[in-house]
């Protein structure tokens, strides 16, 4: 039995990597977790960059609320099966007129978790379509074996490394996940992806979380994740503990333990050791 995806819409992601819209909160819901986000970044005096944009459901409750949304999670119980862990979150703020962009790439090239059950949930929380950056995927690539990647740490380049698939893409046979706030795109750890600059006058607020199966692990060293769905039967991650309130002690060294062992995954073998802002 299905929880939110048809076997139509099911069968479609298993066969293009990728799956959107998916609506799974309200406009004034997107809103409401929009303006909890800037209320922080006024506080702190800085856009959320950084360390604060990997795993912030560890330091936000209303962060953490979004990983744990049922809505969500139906749709990825559906994909990966009933005892689901969150591996990580990130922010991706593209600022009006900016010139960040993520360049094609797979995520399995350097998340050192093996088998391949992992998706993405990215959640839109303002407008993400082609003025403002939306991310555009690769059809079918999740079925092609690992890509070579090379590091560029390019300034402009979102991703950690601003690592990028080492072959020519052809982007006229890409697809555009335009969503509207509260809809959510999902795709495949293998689906060659990346996103363009935003050239509108408006943030684009993009949060992605990453869901594994428990039976999933990481070949790189000891990781840990958070249980959203059902029962730990394998134990290959360390439990992060859920915040009680935003940016307390506890959450606040969770959050720095988790961060420090996954920014040491992600660089493992990279030239720079040193996360980007």
């Amino acid at each position: 039995m299905l929880n939110a995806l048809s076997k139509k819409t099911l069968d479609f992601y298993k066969r293009t990597g990728y799956y959107a819209p998916v609506r799974v909160i309200t406009l004034q819901e997107a809103s409401s977790y929009r303006q909890q986000l800037e209320a922080y970044e006024q506080l702190s005096g800085a856009p959320l960059q950084g360390r604060m944009r990997v795993k912030s459901h560890l330091l936000f409750t209303w962060a953490d609320s979004l990983v744990h949304h049922p809505k969500i999670l139906n749709a990825v119980e559906d994909i990966i099966g009933p005892n689901i862990l969150c591996w990580t979150s990130n922010f991706f703020i593209k600022e009006p007129m900016s010139p960040g962009f993520v360049s094609w790439h797979q995520d399995a090239a350097y998340w050192g978790l093996e088998p391949d059950d992992v998706v993405t949930a990215w959640v839109a929380l303002t407008d993400s379509n082609l003025q403002s950056g939306c991310m555009k995927v690769m059809p079918g690539t999740h079925l092609e074996s690992h890509i070579t990647h090379i590091d560029t740490f390019d300034e402009n380049n979102m991703l950690t490394r601003g690592q990028e698939i080492a072959v020519e893409v052809d982007e006229s046979k890409a697809a555009n996940l335009m969503l509207e706030p509260g809809e959510m795109s999902l795709h495949h750890i293998k689906l060659v992806h990346g996103s363009a600059p935003n050239n509108s006058l408006n943030r684009r607020i993009g949060f992605a979380i990453r869901y594994i199966p428990t039976h999933v692990r990481q070949t790189k060293q000891r990781d840990s994740a958070m249980l959203c769905r059902g029962v730990d039967l394998d134990g290959n991650f360390d439990l992060e503990p859920r915040p009680l309130k935003d940016m307390d002690a506890a959450a606040v060294a969770a959050h720095a333990d988790a961060v420090d062992r996954k920014v040491a995954v992600l660089l493992d073998g990279a030239t720079k050791k040193t996360l980007r802002a």
